[in-house]
């Protein structure tokens, strides 16, 4: 992977919020959308999720999941050229008594404000996925396959 397409994978990863959620339930996969913020070295992705949803029983349940990230669809364009991303790993709570906690807030509630005041709800809990392999296609036959340090070592290098 040259440098411009791992310049291409980390703005992609930095410029999306929303992605696709793949859980694991009882009954089978499941996917859902979710807001997402990536730690800035993306040793980690910062999840804020309802125990109420499904998606986030079925982290507390079987905690490795996917997020999917893709380029925005614009009409005139073929969907099998857009640059995507999938991070598999484990995901953890992060809970409101640790060291990190306020931090990991603190930047999330910056990304996205309109979650502050999901904060003070019992019912949520901050997540972070731990990235251990990342599917990157930056377009037709463009493919290439890292690890979480071949992801953060990306971050760095187009930093």
């Amino acid at each position: 992977m040259n440098l411009e397409e791992q310049r291409l994978m980390v703005d992609l990863i930095r410029n999306r919020r929303w992605a696709a959620l793949a859980t694991q339930s009882a009954d089978g996969p499941e996917a859902s959308w979710v807001a997402y913020i990536p730690e800035v070295d993306f040793g980690g992705f910062l999840l804020h999720l309802s125990t109420l949803a499904s998606h986030t029983r079925n982290l507390l349940a079987y905690p490795r999941a996917s997020l999917a990230i893709s380029a925005p669809e614009r009409e005139e364009e073929d969907p099998q050229t857009l640059a995507r991303v999938t991070v598999q790993g484990e995901v953890a709570i992060i809970p409101k008594g640790a060291a990190d906690y306020a931090a990991a807030a603190k930047r999330y509630q910056q990304r996205l404000p309109a979650s502050t005041p999901r904060f003070d709800f019992a019912d949520f809990l901050l997540l972070r996925l731990n990235p251990l392999r990342v599917r990157f296609v930056g377009g037709f036959a463009r493919a290439y396959t890292l690890d979480g340090t071949g992801l953060k070592a990306a971050a760095q290098r187009t930093s």
